[in-house]
């Protein structure tokens, strides 16, 4: 079994203590700012930019071992294959500056976004295909590899900026299609995302501490020890649903873009830290 499934006393106590907690409507600021003064009164020691720093900012002796870590970053030659990928032309002569606003570069704290043309939400690995694509060449798989690293790098390069999702009246019904996924029990473990990451979070599974819902999309694409590698955010969503044992949906279907998201945007305000290094 994997070590990081849920023991089976914790779905017992938390189908019995989260039983009420079901999604209802509200506008996306005022889903922002519950999700954020709920964090700030649960954590009131926990500066509010350091919640991009996951559970490294709920746990001392964690954080400690973390930036012993982060001297030397695990991702960084990952992080120098990707801009060497970025910068490297497609056989038609272009890169992939020509696809994007500003060529791709400081922009990525405002995805994903809600693109009107497509009337759909677009994320940064599913715009990379799309423009390699456009440019004749195949797109490359998701999750890791190739792709986490293009899109380290571009994230990269908006480190430090602050989220700034935008949620315009068309994408509403998205939005909701993505919160509705956060709140969905689901598997054989009857588990949904927020019973990990609101209430619980600053618990423990085991030996793993539980992160807080805002900050969580800040170091994507991110390197884990377990992985040995950087992933997307899709494939950490798509192993919150294994974990719980439930079928995962395709990377970058439309459930996961919804989720992004809805997630994501609970991090507005909050500087991105991509790529990150976790456990």
């Amino acid at each position: 079994m994997n070590r990081y499934w849920l023991p089976a006393v914790m779905v017992l106590t938390c189908v019995v203590t989260l039983a009420t907690a079901t999604p209802t409507f509200a506008s996306p600021e005022k889903d922002l700012k519950d999700a954020q003064e709920f964090f700030k009164k649960k954590f009131p020691k926990v500066a509010f930019d350091d919640f991009s720093n996951g559970i490294y900012a709920l746990d001392a002796s964690l954080r400690a071992q973390w930036e012993s870590i982060m001297e030397f970053a695990p991702y960084e030659i990952e992080l120098e294959k990707g801009e060497k990928l970025f910068k490297t032309p497609f056989k038609n002569g272009k890169t992939y500056s020509s696809c994007f606003r500003n060529g791709g570069l400081a922009i990525a704290n405002e995805y994903p976004y809600w693109d009107s043309k497509t009337s759909q939400i677009k994320t940064m690995p599913m715009e990379v295909n799309e423009c390699r694509e456009r440019n004749g060449e195949k797109p490359l798989a998701y999750e890791k590899g190739d792709i986490a690293a293009i899109v380290a790098y571009m994230y990269n390069s908006a480190r430090g900026k602050r989220f700034s999702v935008k949620v315009p009246k068309e994408a509403l019904e998205a939005y909701e299609k993505g919160k509705q996924t956060y709140y969905t029990r689901r598997g054989q473990l009857n588990f949904a995302c927020y019973h990990c990451h609101m209430d619980n979070a600053g618990l423990k599974v085991r030996s793993n501490l539980l992160g807080a819902a805002i900050g969580q999309a800040s170091p994507f694409p991110v390197y884990r020890s377990q992985w040995g590698e950087l992933g997307t955010i899709d494939r950490r969503y798509r192993q919150c649903y294994e974990q719980v044992r439930a079928k995962a949906p395709p990377s970058q279907s439309e459930e996961l873009r919804n989720l992004e998201f809805f997630h994501t945007h609970l991090s507005n305000g909050l500087p991105l830290t991509a790529p990150g290094a976790r456990e």
